[in-house]
């Protein structure tokens, strides 16, 4: 204990020392390097997630707007943009296609060529007819001739005869000399129209090498290349076209839908329709029905329905999805009243309730509301919300109130 103690009689803390063995010591320092290390990640972890929680997702917004319309929705169906005139055009003979001059999405107009094909066949087939027509036509001038002194030398045996000077044989020969050229000439006439009329086929042979367009249109498909064969039918296999190019009367797309057979009489035509077209689900296109395909499909228990545009409008192509809504008779609405009509993809309906997400001032609201009937890709709001009013229409299952959001651009 003196051995500690200093001269002022307190313990003497120089004698203290630590242990160099335990300073170091592996285990120590390792743990030590461990605590901090799972500390550091503790904290980046929870920055992180304070990051990403606070981070404004994109969305993308409508403006609900009110639908101050009268007429009722009496029912929806489904379909697609056909054309009331659509061809594929094909050659008449089958030949080679030296030349091509459309392509995809170019216009046509009527009678403007779209295609050349091989025709030194064709060709050479007119300058042979053209041959044996002029041929046949020569011989007549020499039938001409010949019929002339035949009906010369008839005249003197008659004067020969009148006069007792020639017997009768020789008036009889004169007379079939002159009857034989006549029917000969007759027979070279004959034989120069029927000339005639294979030259017009050979030249209509030739005329059928140049493919034009009966009507104006579109080009929607380019079926054959220079270079390929073409044919009426299908006589080569898949090495032989039957087409040259699909055209499509842009001006005759209507709208072609199936309706159930126990809702048709629902349907009568000149009845106003809504169309949207599943590319444009904000966009609504007024039409009428055209007609009413009186006949049933026994397989799909279904009706074929045509409807026609008011006005057409280039973003309409054919072969597009569209859904139809009819509508029925004009009825009065009170002043202010009307149908808000949302997006589906903006209503969030969960456990019997249904809620949409409003954007205000960079932040969302979770809004319950109250559904009515549904319109096409549309459902009627009742209650809980105003027009003019911005709601989401995408993700909202990922999104909560409160929350801040980014209008998607």
């Amino acid at each position: 204990m003196s051995e500690v103690t200093g001269r002022t009689g307190g313990p003497d803390l120089s004698a203290l020392r630590i242990d160099e063995r335990a300073r170091r010591d592996p285990k120590r320092s390792t743990g030590r390097l461990i605590a901090v290390g799972v500390a550091a990640m503790l904290v980046l972890g929870a920055a992180a997630w304070l990051l990403l929680r606070e981070r404004a997702p994109e969305i993308e917004v409508t403006t609900v707007r009110t639908d101050k319309g009268g007429r009722p929705a009496l029912l929806n169906a489904s379909g697609y943009v056909t054309p009331r005139q659509r061809a594929t055009i094909a050659a008449k003979i089958t030949a080679r296609v030296n030349e091509i001059y459309v392509d995809e999405g170019m216009r046509v107009e009527p009678g403007q060529i779209l295609a050349k094909l091989d025709d030194s066949d064709a060709r050479a087939r007119l300058l042979s007819t053209l041959a044996e027509r002029d041929a046949t036509a020569a011989t007549l001038g020499d039938l001409r001739v010949n019929l002339d002194n035949a009906e010369r030398e008839l005249r003197r045996v008659e004067e020969l005869w009148d006069r007792k000077l020639v017997a009768e044989q020789n008036r009889d020969q004169a007379k079939m000399a002159v009857d034989s050229l006549r029917a000969r000439m007759i027979l070279a006439r004959e034989q120069v129209t029927a000339s005639d009329a294979r030259v017009k086929v050979a030249q209509q042979d030739l005329d059928n090498c140049v493919v034009r367009a009966p009507f104006g249109g579109i080009v929607v498909s380019k079926d054959a290349q220079r270079g390929e064969m073409v044919s009426p039918v299908s006589a080569g296999g898949g090495f032989t076209r039957t087409g040259i190019a699909t055209i499509v009367d842009m001006g005759s797309l209507e709208i072609e839908v199936d309706v159930n057979e126990s809702y048709i009489a629902r349907v009568k035509p000149g009845q106003p329709v809504t169309a949207v077209l599943d590319a444009y689900p904000d966009w609504q296109i007024p039409a009428k029905v055209r007609t009413v395909i009186p006949t049933a499909d026994r397989q799909k228990a279904t009706v074929k329905v045509r409807a026609a545009f008011d006005r057409l409008d280039p973003r309409i192509l054919p072969d597009m999805g569209v859904k139809v809504t009819f509508l029925g008779e004009e009825r009065s609405v009170p002043a202010g009243a009307g149908r808000t009509l949302v997006p589906k993809t903006a209503v969030l309906e969960e456990g019997g309730t249904a809620a949409i997400f409003v954007h205000r001032e960079g932040r969302l609201e979770r809004r319950a509301v109250r559904l009515g009937d549904v319109r096409g890709n549309e459902r009627e709001v009742l209650a809980g919300l105003s027009d003019g009013e911005q709601i989401v229409t995408t993700g909202i299952k990922n999104l909560r109130d409160g929350q801040a959001a980014r209008v998607k651009r």
